[in-house]
């Protein structure tokens, strides 16, 4: 197989390996996906769990002050019907001030019982909002999971098409060359052949060696960027420069003979003109 036609084939599967790569890393990312919402809706449970267990302490409480509140009014009210049979300034002092510390606590349970009542209140409505979030998000879960699984199908289905088209140009190709081209494309961001122009590879844009440049310019052998390992193929640029040895340009050995009677020549007509100057001054 010329080294045209292997190019031609690099260049191609060059294009299918990116495509496959590029499904390949898509079916790894969908799960990751799936994970992030999982992770959502574990959030949303877990929070709607420790809201829940507040709710109950808050309603505990709520219940309590209601049991103090009524032991409070109770204690009061009892001393009230007790100032009718006093006897006794003493004992009128004593229910007084029995009157006036449980009035203070059902002033304060009440006050307790409010504001747990309100919290209570919050809570509540926080729930039903949590609860419908997760409803909404396990749906859509559900869903996601449905649809996974034909997405994660038809790009493997894509994929095989691939290999398919890849194996058919494989045939020819050198094993270890093929092994190699694959894996420059996967850590190259699917470049795995380029062009020099100018003596500058096209990958890394590095200035290559003038004897390395001609090495792929022959085009006689795969040959690899020593700078960003990709396969290298010649492309002819404006400004390129001639780096081959040309014989036109160099002579040959009659021209040099050529040369030397040229300047017998010469040296033969300044001789002449010497003499003529020095007959010219003896007269």
């Amino acid at each position: 197989m010329v080294m045209d036609e292997v190019f031609d084939k690099l260049r191609t599967l060059q294009d299918i390996l990116s495509q496959k790569i590029e499904l390949e890393q898509a079916i790894q990312e969908i799960p990751k996906i799936l994970t992030t919402q999982e992770d959502v809706l574990s959030r949303l449970k877990k929070s709607f769990i420790e809201k829940n267990q507040e709710y109950d302490r808050v309603k505990a409480n709520v219940a309590q002050f209601k049991t103090l509140l009524a032991e409070a009014e109770a204690s009061r009210e009892r001393a009230e019907r007790n100032m009718d049979t006093i006897t006794t300034q003493r004992e009128y002092e004593a229910l007084d001030k029995e009157i006036k510390d449980a009035t203070e606590k059902e002033q304060q349970y009440r006050k307790d019982l409010q504001r747990e009542e309100k919290n209570l209140s919050v809570l509540a409505e926080e729930l039903q909002s949590d609860a419908s979030m997760i409803e909404a998000a396990e749906k859509e879960l559900a869903e996601r999971r449905a649809g996974i699984e034909s997405e994660i199908a038809e790009k493997k289905a894509q994929i095989e098409a691939l290999v398919q088209e890849e194996q058919n140009l494989t045939p020819g190709l050198d094993p270890e060359v093929f092994f190699k081209f694959e894996r420059i494309i996967r850590n190259k961001m699917g470049l795995g052949i380029v062009p020099i122009k100018g003596g500058v590879c096209n990958g890394c844009h590095m200035i290559l060696p003038a004897q390395f440049a001609n090495q792929v310019r022959m085009g006689e052998e795969i040959v690899f960027c020593p700078y960003c390992s990709r396969i290298l193929f010649y492309e002819e640029s404006e400004q390129e420069e001639q780096d081959f040895f040309n014989d036109e340009d160099s002579g040959s050995l009659s021209d040099l003979d050529d040369l030397d009677m040229d300047e017998e020549e010469e040296d033969e007509e300044e001789e002449d003109e010497e003499d003529k100057v020095d007959m010219d001054y003896d007269e």
